[in-house]
């Protein structure tokens, strides 16, 4: 995918919730909670840990800050923060993003595993 066809280099600027000088943060198009951003570099690159240190360490800047500020607007009881790397990772736009979820108590039976349930019948080690 280039960046003309990345719709994560294209977006409108009305999506855009906060912006440094080279991150970027705005709401999922399909959240899975209220409040579900997405924190993605500036330029198009598909595997975050190929960013400049500079770039590397502003991107987790501004998680920490869209994190603060989804504290104080939704109030959740905790966060899923994390990266899908790769097809076989699940991610299916190939621009580097972060995902920043809250999450509520009781909007899951069991949350235990957390991010572990990407592969459910390893899941529950308990």
């Amino acid at each position: 995918m280039t960046a003309t066809e990345c719709p994560f280099c294209n977006l409108p600027e009305d999506r855009i919730w906060v912006q440094t000088d080279s991150a970027i943060a705005f709401p999922d198009n399909f959240p899975v909670s209220p409040g579900h951003t997405l924190v993605i570099p500036g330029d198009h690159i598909e595997v975050l840990m190929e960013l400049p240190e500079n770039d590397f360490k502003e991107i987790w800047e501004l998680v920490a800050h869209v994190r603060k500020l989804l504290i104080e607007k939704y109030k959740p009881d905790g966060f899923n923060i994390g990266i899908n790397e790769g097809v076989a990772a699940g991610q299916t736009i190939a621009h580097a993003h972060i995902h920043i979820i809250p999450r509520f108590n009781r909007d899951v039976p069991d949350p235990r595993g957390g991010i572990r349930w990407v592969i459910p019948k390893r899941a529950k080690y308990w």
